[in-house]
């Protein structure tokens, strides 16, 4: 009984310790020549055409899309205002979101 307790431990503790531990670095960092509200323009509609979701939020210098998920850690791409366009950072945590990055890219 007790060789089958410590794996099934050390499985429940790395299973665990993975969910506790969602990326907080970017996966993609980009910089634009586009405002941030020109870049969520562009965006938007890419992400709502791949039935994604997206849901929008901003404060004045900020512009926030979130891609729910109900499996992993939310998707998320954030634009900043920079001197001469902005500055975007991509948080792509979820495996099953394929073209979340790519839709930023394309509208660099």
């Amino acid at each position: 009984m007790r060789i089958l307790f410590v794996p099934a431990l050390l499985i429940a503790g790395s299973l665990l310790a993975g969910c506790a531990s969602a990326p907080n670095e970017p996966t993609l960092t980009l910089q634009t020549a586009k405002s941030p509200e020109q870049f969520t323009a562009c965006v938007m509609p890419r992400l709502q055409g791949q039935a994604q979701g997206p849901i929008l939020s901003q404060t004045q210098r900020h512009y926030r899309i979130v891609v729910p998920s109900s499996v992993a850690a939310d998707n998320v791409i954030e634009a900043y205002k920079a001197s001469g366009g902005g500055k975007v950072f991509v948080y792509e945590r979820s495996l099953l979101t394929s073209g979340f990055g790519a839709a930023a890219k394309a509208c660099v």
